[in-house]
């Protein structure tokens, strides 16, 4: 649970930061100014990009829990602060060469690098002693009253104990225990029952409330509510009074309504947006090759069979929205048309149709389909924000319609790719339910790191042609 100290010292240490880069980038630059280069040294150019690093160091040290975590080793920090480091000279190098630069000299860059590490690892590690020094002073720390004794007020205040930053004073609980459940904290730590909260209040030095009471206690919630707007006391309420299997809870103000979300899925916001600047970047970069290889696919495709050149088909997508799947045509025009003649011929499990001889595969479609070119369309589909790199393939309508578990459908609930973890599996050789258990693992531990790997691991699979059809 973040405090509101925790968030305070998180902004001025982002403050700090953001002020710091900029001093020693400019130190860095009056270095450059004199080194005696030959090449006079553009002032715009350095100022313009002063902004850009900025930017990148801090979304990076953010990214990383720079600003919202404090409980961790001066090792943690220092590694925080050094990854955040080269990704902003990474991202500094890859601007320069793009706009053919080189009027930044490399020394003057690992001065700038050097000093940044050494100088935020050292305030951190100020910070350290002082933390230590503040979480002593039990005055300073946040004083809790708990609403509850059962498990789930124990839950609470070991989650606080764990995660508050700042540390945390219980003073006592508060609970009706014979009414409802036995006690599962000490008798001593007990203030009395709940309808004398507002006594408790009026007589005890409080911060915050925390609710932690069963579902059968919910409509004594009111009168807590009251109490804590009176003596001007924040109040926490535990949100999960429902046993769901829930990865993340969220919750949102709508004008004057508050909403508490729930979703079975996990979607970091930050990663997420990674994840689509990534793919748009990578269609951006292969774009020259793509067109390039269609040509030559176009051709191909058009001299072995007639028909068009795309195969275009409705797919089901993310929260289930159909959108137009394109592919290399690899069959013949009326493929569809004779899927019911040979569908007893399936050979895999489940909705999903596979065979290894299909005999509507036209000769440049073997080609294509083994070495997966027919899917290099996709990538329009990807710019376009369809699918993604790395997903659950999606699916057909007929494929969707055969699903026999409401489970299956959990699928949907992320963006589909082009590549996911039964590909680098085994492809088409894998059961049905082994490629939709597959997915679900991708869904539930999803994490950018996770694509990267999938796409690394892609790129044998493709040219082993493993598992292809």
């Amino acid at each position: 649970m973040a405090t509101e100290a925790t968030e305070g010292v998180g902004k001025r240490l982002c403050t700090l930061d953001i002020f710091l880069v900029a001093f020693l980038y400019i130190i860095a630059y009056q270095m450059q100014m004199g080194y005696g280069q030959e090449k006079i040294v553009p002032t715009a150019a350095h100022f313009f990009l002063l902004p850009f690093i900025i930017c990148i160091f801090i979304w990076s040290m953010s990214y990383a829990g720079a600003y919202r975590y404090f409980k961790i080793s001066l090792l943690a920090h220092a590694g925080i602060v050094a990854s955040s480091l080269a990704f902003s000279i990474g991202a500094l190098l890859t601007t320069l060469y793009l706009f053919q630069e080189g009027w930044m000299h490399r020394w003057v860059i690992v001065f700038f690098a050097a000093s940044v590490f050494f100088v935020i690892t050292g305030i951190r590690a100020f910070f350290i002693w002082w933390y230590s020094r503040f979480k002593t002073m039990q005055s300073r720390s946040s004083r809790v009253l708990v609403i509850g004794t059962g498990s789930r007020a124990v839950n609470a205040v070991n989650a606080l104990n764990e995660h508050s930053e700042w540390g945390a004073q219980i003073i006592g609980y508060l609970d009706n225990p014979k009414e409802t459940h036995t006690p599962k904290i000490s008798h001593d730590n007990l203030l009395g029952r709940i309808e004398d909260i507002r006594e408790v209040l009026k007589n005890n030095v409080v911060d915050e409330v925390i609710v932690a009471v069963p579902r059968s206690m919910i409509n004594q919630i009111s009168m807590i509510f009251s109490a804590c707007e009176e003596e001007g006391v924040k109040l926490r309420l535990m949100a999960d009074i429902y046993d769901f299997n829930i990865a993340r809870m969220q919750l949102d103000l709508i004008g004057d309504t508050p909403l508490l979300s729930f979703e079975p899925v996990s979607q970091n916001a930050n990663e997420l947006l990674l994840k689509r600047l990534f793919d748009i970047i990578m269609v951006l970069m292969v774009m020259p090759i793509l067109l390039l290889v269609t040509l030559v696919v176009a051709i191909a495709i058009k001299m072995d069979s007639p028909g068009p050149v795309f195969f275009t088909q409705r797919r089901v997508g993310f929260r289930k929205r159909l959108f137009p799947m394109i592919k290399f045509r690899s069959m013949y025009i009326d493929a569809e048309e004779r899927l019911k003649e040979i569908e007893h011929l399936n050979e895999a499990e489940g909705p999903i149709f596979k065979i290894s001889n299909d005999p509507r595969v036209t000769r440049v479609g073997k080609f294509i389909r083994k070495t997966s070119i027919d899917e290099l369309p996709q990538l329009f589909n990807v710019f376009l924000g369809h699918m993604s790199l790395v997903g659950p393939r999606p699916m057909s309508i007929r494929d969707v319609d055969l699903f026999d578990k409401s489970v299956q459908r959990k699928r949907f609930s992320v963006v589909p790719g082009l590549t996911g973890l039964w590909q680098v599996s085994g492809r088409s050789n894998l059961p049905f339910d082994k490629w939709l258990e597959l997915d679900l693992t991708y869904i539930d531990h999803w994490s950018f790191k996770l694509d990267m790997t999938i796409l690394i691991k892609t790129i044998p699979v493709i040219l082993k042609g493993e598992g292809a059809v």
